[in-house]
């Protein structure tokens, strides 16, 4: 059986996917690629017309949304909240707002701190989308103020990589002084775990 292929960047959010298949257990062909590819890898334009990572392909069908992409992981595993689950409503909004809600202002502050040439740059978007994550972070901090250690079902799921990768990338672009202390207190919990260190060592080629 031909395993699925994962077009990674280094700590780019197809770091979810990468993550939660070192959490499945799940032997995945890893091709890492240059951030960004749509300007250091021009050949993958034939497999992910969109040039954005991740690109996921299985069975001659490619996906290149990461939260989707950890639902398919996820499957049948205990990373899966299933539908009769209490829970599984909260889970499946967490998978969404992981990117719509969380990833989007960072991925703000990163072209105007890292993509864009240096007379480009504007310290005030930065500024602005920084305090707009930081709002929506509290959501996080509001949903483990119960002291529980993660974010739905009573155990480690999907939507802890999701939205742990979106906390993780604050604190890589100097946003995470905006996270609460239960959020940080998770957070590190998160990246604690063997699978988020393999995930991160095996992205080094």
């Amino acid at each position: 059986m031909t395993r699925p292929i994962l077009y990674h960047c280094a700590d780019a959010r197809s770091l979810r996917c990468l993550w939660a298949a070192e959490e499945a257990g799940m032997a995945i062909d890893l091709r890492l690629l240059p951030f960004p590819p749509r300007a250091f890898a021009p050949d993958y334009r034939a497999v992910n017309p969109l040039m954005t990572v991740p690109g996921w392909v299985e069975d001659g069908r490619l996906m290149t949304e990461s939260a989707a992409i950890c639902e398919r992981i996820a499957e049948g595993t205990p990373l899966e909240v299933r539908r009769e689950e209490e829970d599984y409503w909260a889970w499946r909004n967490w998978l969404h707002r992981s990117d719509a809600t969380l990833t989007f202002p960072l991925a703000i502050m990163i072209r105007y701190t890292r993509v864009e040439p240096p007379e480009r740059r504007l310290a005030q978007a930065v500024a602005d989308y920084k305090a707009f994550f930081g709002g929506r972070a509290r959501s996080i901090e509001a949903a483990l103020s119960d002291g529980r250690d993660w974010l739905v079902a009573g155990r480690f799921t999907i939507a802890d990589i999701a939205i742990g990768y979106a906390a993780f990338l604050a604190t890589t672009l100097g946003a995470d002084d905006v996270l609460g202390e239960a959020t940080t207190a998770w957070l590190a919990r998160c990246t604690a775990r063997d699978g988020f260190r393999r995930a991160r060592e095996r992205q080094k080629g």
